[in-house]
Parts: structure tokens; C-alpha cells; sequence
């Protein structure tokens, strides 16, 4: 009798895996235990390499810089009234200004006739109103917001002294200019005393003479001035010396 008929023959690798393999419902086969393990290697390994992933892109990350802050701007009477007549165009097409000024700041001093922070004027007739617009390049805490920006509507008295409109065409000088002329007549000689004295100016029509003036302050005010000169705003020449 032949005995290695009567012997099973053993399974090979491949053949245990597919006798240890069931159908699923779909008829598909599966691999209990097997699978799973493998499985769950392969995603250990993946949760693994993404964390590493992760750990080397915020290493990697440089530190968003901060934004510096804006410098602050400093203008001339003419450039920053520039800036302002196109919003007051806006409020009334027949505006006309009747004062231009500078306020002092930590940002500037009104040293070379530029400042900070400038103030236009303006009358309309046709809304029978008075209304300022500033302009504001300055960081000090309480200034102006940057840009150009709208006061508070007034009423408009034509015969009011302090309101006489001029046109825009006179303004031919510009405050560096009054700066200039007034350092020949006094100024420098007070910058040499006091450097840390502010330059304020104001630019109105006089009606007496029919002229437009720079009125070049040196001071906290106009009140309070140690010297204030008195320039021709359409020629530039010294007109005298107010204080």
C-alpha cells in the first residue's frame, strides 16, 4: 500500500493565508486578523509621519515681523490746502477759503514752513454755511486722524471780518517761502534764543488793503507770540512786523 497517498500535504504559505480567508457578504475575500494588523501598522506609521510633518513645517515658520509704524508727513500751507479744496469741493461747488492755518505738534515743529497737521476754511454761499476741513500727517495720540477730514458746519455772515474769502489765484506763496522772508526780519534771532519755539501760520485776506497775508508766528499762539511777521502771500515780500 502506498503511504504517501495517505499523507496530507502540507499547506504552503500562500495556500494558509487563503485557508485562513473568509468571504465577506459581497463574496470578497478577508482576512481576519491579518489585515487588521497590518492596517493598523500602517496607520500608526502614517499618524507618526504626519506629526513629524507637522512639527518640522512649524519649525520651520518664520516670526511674522511687526509692521513699523507710518512716519509721520510734513507739509507746506499750499500742498496740504491742495488736499483739503478737493473735499470742500465736494461740500459746495461755489467754496472759497477764507483762512488756511497750521497747528504745532509733537511731529513738527513749523520749522521750514511745513507742519503736521494743517486747517482750511471755506464759505458757500449757496449753503449759506462756513465749514473747515484739516489734514492731518501726524502720530501724536491726539491729533487728527491721518488724511483729510471734515469740522463742524457753521453759519456763514458774508460782513464778518473774520470770514473775508479770498480767490485761490493770490496764493502764489507758499508758507516755506513766508518762513524764509521772516527769518531775515527777526526770526532767526529768536530760533537762536528759544530752538525748541514752534512756527505756526495763518493765511487770511485782508480787507483794509486787499491783500492776501502769511501771518508767520513764532509761539505757542498768536496771543502768546514772541514775533509775528506779516508776508504778502502773492509776492513773497515782507509787509512788517505785527508783534
Amino acid at each position: 500500500m502506498n503511504m504517501r497517498g495517505l499523507v496530507r500535504p502540507e499547506p504552503s504559505a500562500a495556500n494558509a493565508v487563503i485557508a485562513g480567508a473568509v468571504e465577506d457578504r459581497a463574496g470578497r475575500m478577508a482576512f481576519p486578523g491579518r489585515v487588521p494588523a497590518r492596517i493598523m501598522v500602517t496607520t500608526a506609521l502614517l499618524a507618526i509621519l504626519a506629526l513629524l510633518t507637522a512639527c518640522n513645517s512649524d519649525t520651520a515658520k518664520p516670526p511674522e515681523a511687526k509692521p513699523e509704524p507710518k512716519p509721520a508727513e510734513l507739509l507746506t500751507g499750499r500742498a496740504a490746502f491742495q488736499k483739503v479744496f478737493i473735499a470742500a469741493r465736494n461740500y459746495a461747488v461755489d467754496v472759497k477759503p477764507f483762512r488756511i492755518e497750521s497747528t504745532p505738534s509733537t511731529d513738527g515743529d513749523g520749522r521750514d514752513g511745513k507742519s503736521a497737521i494743517w486747517r482750511a476754511s471755506f464759505a458757500s454761499a449757496m449753503q449759506h454755511g462756513v465749514k473747515p476741513f484739516i489734514w492731518s500727517g501726524s502720530n501724536s495720540p491726539d491729533a487728527p486722524s491721518r488724511g483729510v477730514s471734515p469740522g463742524n458746519e457753521d453759519t456763514y455772515n458774508p460782513s464778518n471780518a473774520s470770514t473775508q474769502i479770498f480767490d485761490v489765484a493770490f496764493l502764489k506763496i507758499d508758507s516755506d517761502q513766508a518762513f524764509a522772508e521772516t527769518q531775515k526780519h527777526g526770526g532767526d534771532k529768536v530760533l537762536e534764543k528759544d530752538p525748541s519755539i514752534p512756527v505756526i501760520y495763518i493765511c487770511d485776506w485782508n480787507h483794509n488793503t486787499n491783500e492776501l497775508v502769511w501771518h508767520v508766528i513764532y509761539g505757542e499762539s498768536r496771543d502768546a507770540a514772541k514775533l509775528t511777521v506779516a508776508v504778502n502771500a502773492s509776492t513773497g515780500t515782507f509787509m512788517r512786523v505785527e508783534k
